[in-house]
C-alpha cells in the first residue's frame, strides 16, 4: 500500500473485513520490528453504542488485534480518553473494550487518568499523555463523522483523546483548528483504520447514523481527512485544520492526490443525508469557544424542542462557551455563562437538563403552561 492510497472494503462482517483490509495494506511490513510497542486508538467520545454513530466498533479493533497477534506482535495496548464531561471507563465498558482487553490480553489505558508532559509541537506548546509518547507505532481508529464545530472529525481530531482534559478545554479556548493542526506534529500517526460503518454526519455524539458499512485504511492522516471532507461534501477551506496541518508538514492536503481503491463493492447503495440537522439548529445558538461535550449535548436538546414545535418560539440566542466567562446576557448554557440573567449551571450540564431548562424558559416566555 502506497502512502497516497486509501483502501476501502464493504460488508457487515467487520472483524474479518478489517483483517482482510490490513492484509491488503500489508500493515505488518510497516512496523519496524516485533518488539515495537503498538498503540490502538479508537474514538470513545461518550457512552453510546457504536450503532448510534459516535464510537468505534469494537469488532474493528478486534480485527486489528488478531491480525497483529497472528503475526507475532505482542506488545499491544488500547488507549483513549473520552471528552470532558464523561468518564472513559464508562464508554469503554459500554462499547465492549474491557471485554476485548480480557479476551486478547491487551491492556486498555484510560488517558483521563494518565500523566502528561508539555511538548513543543512546531511552535505551539501542548500537553500530551505520557503513554501516547511511549508508543513505537500508533494505529488510529477514528469514526468518520460530523462535528458541531469543525464540521468533520476523523484522523486528525481523534488525537485529542491523547491529551489531558485540561488541554482539551484549552483547545476549545484556542478555537480547535490551530491546536489540532499542531498536535498532528506532536503525535505521529503511523496507520489509520477509519470506521465508516455508520458515523453520524451531523455531530460527534451520534444519534443520526448514516449506514455505509465501509471500513477504510490510510497512511497519511491529512490526506485521509481531506478525502473524508470530500466524501462528506465539504470544501477544504471549510475545515481549516486540514490545510494548517499540511502547512506544518503533517501530510498532504489535496484529496485529488489520493488513490481510492475499493477491495469490493457495496451490496446496497447508501442513502446519504440530504440536509444536516446541525446546520438547521445552529441558528438558535451563539457559540464562542465551547467544549465539545457542552455543545454536543445542546444539539439533541434543541432537536427535541424542534420536534415539539417549541424551538420556533425561542426569540433569544442561546449563548454557550468559554468566551462568555465574565460576560452578562439573557440566556446561557453552562457554568461559563453564570453571570447571565437566565443560565443553566453545570460543566457540562446533561442533555436532559438542557432540554428541561430551555423548555421551561420558552414556555414561561411564551405564556404557555407546561404539560
Amino acid at each position: 500500500m502506497e502512502n497516497t492510497e486509501i483502501l476501502a472494503i464493504y460488508g457487515t462482517e467487520y472483524k474479518e473485513m478489517t483483517k482482510q483490509l490490513l492484509e491488503e495494506a500489508d500493515l505488518a511490513s510497516r512496523i519496524p520490528d516485533k518488539e515495537c510497542r503498538i498503540g490502538i486508538k479508537p474514538n470513545l467520545v461518550s457512552p453510546s453504542d457504536p450503532s448510534w454513530g459516535a464510537t468505534t466498533h469494537p469488532e474493528i479493533v478486534a480485527g486489528i488485534i488478531e491480525y497483529l497477534q497472528e503475526r507475532g506482535f505482542k506488545d499491544l495496548v488500547m488507549l483513549e480518553g473520552s471528552w470532558v464531561g464523561d468518564k472513559t471507563e464508562d464508554t469503554a465498558r459500554l462499547c465492549g473494550y474491557y471485554d476485548l482487553s480480557e479476551k486478547y490480553g491487551v491492556e486498555f489505558l484510560d488517558m483521563q487518568k494518565d500523566s502528561y508532559e508539555t511538548y513543543d509541537c512546531q511552535g505551539m506548546e501542548l500537553k500530551i499523555c505520557d503513554e501516547a509518547m511511549k508508543l513505537d507505532f500508533l494505529i488510529n481508529v477514528p469514526v468518520m463523522k460530523g462535528h458541531c464545530q469543525t464540521k468533520i472529525t476523523c484522523a486528525l481530531k481523534n488525537m485529542k483523546g491523547l491529551i489531558p482534559n485540561s488541554e482539551k478545554r484549552r483547545f476549545h479556548a484556542m478555537g480547535l483548528h490551530k491546536p489540532i493542526a499542531h498536535l498532528a506534529t506532536g503525535i505521529h500517526q503511523d496507520f489509520i483504520v477509519v470506521d465508516n460503518i455508520c458515523g453520524d454526519w451531523d455531530f460527534e455524539d451520534g444519534g443520526n447514523p448514516v449506514v455505509m458499512n465501509r471500513i477504510m485504511a490510510a497512511a497519511d492522516p491529512v490526506l485521509c481527512d481531506a478525502y473524508v471532507a470530500h466524501l462528506m461534501g465539504y470544501e477544504l477551506e471549510e475545515i481549516p485544520y486540514i490545510q494548517m496541518a499540511a502547512d506544518l508538514g503533517a501530510g498532504l492536503e489535496d484529496w485529488e492526490l489520493a488513490e481510492f481503491r475499493e477491495l469490493n463493492l457495496p451490496k446496497e447503495k447508501s442513502i446519504l443525508p440530504k440536509k444536516r440537522k446541525i446546520v438547521e439548529l445552529q441558528d438558535a445558538v451563539e457559540e464562542v469557544e465551547s467544549c465539545s461535550a457542552c455543545y454536543g449535548y445542546l444539539i439533541p436538546a434543541l432537536q427535541k424542542l424542534k420536534e415539539e414545535g417549541l424551538l420556533k418560539e425561542l426569540k433569544e440566542k442561546i449563548c454557550i462557551g468559554q468566551g462568555f466567562r465574565g460576560e452578562t446576557g439573557e440566556l446561557g448554557i453552562g457554568q461559563c455563562t453564570r453571570k447571565f440573567r437566565h443560565y443553566l449551571k453545570g460543566c457540562p450540564p446533561t442533555e436532559e437538563e438542557m432540554y428541561e431548562f430551555l423548555k421551561d424558559y420558552i414556555q414561561k416566555k411564551s405564556g404557555r403552561n407546561r404539560k
